[in-house]
């Protein structure tokens, strides 16, 4: 009976320190690792794929990070990163000179830059992540990348210098010339529609007579015109003379 009762004793032990085990170990030997779903780039964008871990114990020597990835139209992975104490990044293939290392394992982060992004570069990135003793929990994760041809856009700066240097000027130009073909033209045809109260003479009606367009026909008509004046102002002191009036005359 005694037997029998310290069988069960050790069975129960036993059974405790296995299960003490299994979750003590599984909880404090851990390591998780986190990144983005999906990431979305245009045709020769720098694309960050971030990837970032937590682990119990800190990183060490025998850490190291692997990059994997998997074409969208099918087929097994391929790695084209590592990093062990250092970057080993790819130095043929797909990803040959586009990928830096832009992780800092100290502060949990295992994350990547993809240079020039292509159509081609499609497909699911994996980041796993080692670091002994911790082996439990969830090593890798996957990010799936989606590269689309990039649309062209005019940037504001590129619409205000070409209004500045070519439309503005054109246009001012364009209105300065305008001005140049009506403007005269129209201010002709005023002074010829129009004459000033003060240019009419005592025994004119306003606008009965015309200017006249001759030259020397126009500086004799002047000349008349103030010899008037002159006998308004001293007609009646004396008369005129015929001598008088052939001087007026051209």
């Amino acid at each position: 009976m005694r037997r029998l009762v310290a069988g069960e004793t050790s069975l129960n032990v036993f059974s405790l320190l296995y299960l003490v085990g299994f979750f003590g170990l599984s909880q404090v030997s851990s390591i998780k690792v986190i990144t983005p779903g999906e990431v979305h780039a245009s045709k020769g964008d720098t694309v960050r794929l971030k990837c970032t871990f937590t682990s119990t114990s800190p990183p060490n020597s025998k850490m190291s990070v692997h990059w994997s990835y998997k074409p969208r139209t099918g087929g097994s992975a391929v790695s084209f990163f590592q990093f062990s104490s250092r970057a080993f990044p790819p130095t043929s293939g797909q990803f040959s000179g586009r990928i830096r290392w832009e992780g800092r394992p100290a502060r949990g982060d295992a994350s990547i830059t993809l240079i020039n992004a292509t159509l081609n570069d499609n497909g699911t990135y994996t980041c796993d992540v080692s670091n002994p003793p911790d082996v439990y929990g969830s090593p890798n994760s996957h990010i799936v990348l989606t590269v689309t041809p990039k649309v062209p856009t005019i940037r504001f700066s590129d619409v205000a210098i070409l209004f500045a240097f070519i439309l503005l000027p054109s246009g001012l130009i364009t209105f300065f010339l305008i001005g140049r073909m009506f403007c005269p033209k129209k201010q002709s045809n005023q002074s010829e529609a129009y004459r000033s109260p003060i240019e009419v003479t005592e025994g004119e009606d306003y606008g009965s007579h015309p200017q006249p367009r001759n030259t020397c026909f126009t500086a004799c008509y002047d000349s008349y015109l103030t010899d008037s004046e002159d006998e308004y102002d001293y007609g009646k002191k004396r008369p005129p003379r015929e001598e008088d009036y052939v001087e007026s005359q051209c």
